[in-house]
């Protein structure tokens, strides 16, 4: 057997259908890290071994895959395993759940896009002073409204999009 068919070998088979953290990584091009830290948030979830290892079962992949393309997208992890645990357990989801979870998405995709087409079309305006409350900003403080909420660099201190607040 050559070393490639013993690599893809090992990639496909552990114990059954399940997967090491490391398969799930190669496989899907995410750290091993960052998969631990995914089922600490309760994106992903797998099992352990007799010796205490992690194993995941083969929806696991799937479910990488969506929380990728969502972050690709911009939308936070909070938002990511929100729409995830609508998802069965153990069942890799499919196209129907693709839709579901995009359609949830796309109003707040849209949002985003016209606040970079405001902002793309305002920048020239913008003499990148800084100052974040003239009257005349219309990027962080259109019509000064950051006044009515006292002195100082407020907007500093606000998320720039309420849905990662």
């Amino acid at each position: 057997m050559s070393t490639r068919q013993s690599d893809e070998q090992d990639i496909y088979s552990v114990e059954g259908n399940a997967l090491t953290i490391g398969q799930v990584a190669k496989r899907t091009g995410v750290a091993a890290s960052a998969l631990r830290f995914y089922e600490s948030e309760g994106l992903i979830s797998g099992t352990r071994n007799a010796g205490g290892q992690r194993r995941y079962s083969r929806d696991v992949l799937r479910r990488v895959a969506i929380i990728k393309a969502a972050q690709q997208l911009g939308i936070p992890l909070a938002e990511i395993g929100k729409a995830l645990s609508a998802l069965p357990k153990q069942q890799t989801p499919g196209a129907k759940h693709w839709a579901m979870l995009s359609q949830q998405w796309h109003s707040d995709l849209n949002r985003r896009i016209e606040k970079l087409v405001l902002l793309r079309d305002q920048l020239g305006d913008c003499i990148g002073c800084g100052c974040l409350s003239l009257t005349s900003c219309p990027l962080r403080n259109p019509g000064d409204s950051a006044a009515e909420d006292g002195p100082g660099a407020r907007l500093f201190d606000q998320p720039a999009y309420p849905s990662q607040a």
